[in-house]
This record gives C-alpha cells, sequence and structure tokens, in this order.
C-alpha cells in the first residue's frame, strides 16, 4: 500500500504511443475507448496514454500512489498544504476509483484505490 500502482502519459496519437513505445520497450496494449490506452510492460508497473486532461491542471506525466481511503488522504493533503483537483471518481466497478492531488510545489498526483 502507498506504492506506484498506475501511471499516466499524455497522447494525441494512440498509434504512435503505440509504435513507439511498443517497439522501444516490448509493451502490450488494451484500448478501452477512444480516449484511453491501457499498455502493460513484460515487469514493472503498467499505466495508461489519455488523450483528455479533464481532471488535470495542465499535460505531463501523473503517478499514481495507491492509498486505502482516499477522502481520508485528501484530507490529509489539504491539511499540510496541499490541493485537491479532481475528487474521488469511480473508473469502472473492476477497475476503481482515483483522485488528483496537487502537492505544494504544484506537481500533480494521481491517488488510486480499489473501492
Amino acid at each position: 500500500m502507498n506504492g506506484v500502482c498506475h501511471f499516466e502519459i499524455p497522447s494525441r496519437d494512440f498509434g504512435k504511443a503505440k509504435k513507439f513505445y511498443g517497439e522501444l520497450f516490448n509493451w502490450q496494449f488494451n484500448e478501452m475507448g477512444d480516449e484511453y490506452l491501457l499498455f502493460n510492460p513484460p515487469d514493472g508497473v503498467g499505466g495508461g496514454f489519455s488523450k483528455g486532461t479533464e481532471f488535470t491542471e495542465k499535460p505531463g506525466i501523473i503517478v499514481y500512489i495507491e492509498v486505502e481511503d482516499i477522502p481520508a488522504i485528501i484530507e490529509k493533503a489539504k491539511g499540510m498544504g496541499g490541493e485537491c483537483l479532481h475528487e474521488k471518481t469511480q473508473i469502472s466497478p473492476e477497475h476503481g476509483f482515483f483522485a488528483i492531488l496537487k502537492d505544494l510545489e504544484g506537481n500533480q498526483l494521481g491517488i488510486w484505490a480499489k473501492s
């Protein structure tokens, strides 16, 4: 718990992303609609390519940390001077929930939990 569990890379062209990362790192891909493309490396933490930035303030790679209780982490971050950019939202029943925080330096950080 509290380790990196997922990360997102912005991409306007999934075809280019698949070609570059697939050939460079031998990643496998699973499309999840027009806006999201999951990738699975042979070893290590997987993630996704996202066309949308509706949950973030600026484009950039987002690292997701697995937590047990998203609302508790949001409140703790706020109490320490951080911000919540996007409240707890369900991805899907099988993929759990996420939220987006901003740290004290302005970096965006995702948090994820199964429930």
